[in-house]
């Protein structure tokens, strides 16, 4: 098998990838490295791979899908720079105690 071949990948990880690469793509991410950057996903979440058919495989880790999110990017700037100046004062304080 050649490598970049998708053969042997379960539907469920063909449909996880295109959804990913498209997520990427419209926060102006270009095709290839979108695409590429799914796949990276999704081997992390699968652990390298399913064998097809039911039930068989090793369940997905979900990994990527528990950090990060958008949801930091939805609040108001002065929000999220109140938030890190919190941060930083809690480690400077905690540093040199």
């Amino acid at each position: 098998m050649p490598r970049g071949d998708k053969s042997s990948y379960t539907d469920k990880q063909k449909r996880k990838a295109a959804h990913i690469a498209e997520s990427y793509e419209e926060r102006g991410v270009p095709e290839q490295e979108a695409e590429a950057r799914a796949w990276a996903t999704v081997n992390k979440d699968s652990r390298g791979g399913n064998k097809s058919g039911s039930g068989r495989g090793k369940p997905d880790s979900h990994a990527s899908a528990r950090r990060g999110g958008k949801a930091a990017a939805d609040r108001p700037a002065a929000d999220r720079s109140a938030a890190a100046r919190k941060g930083w004062e809690t480690r400077r304080r905690n540093a040199t105690s």
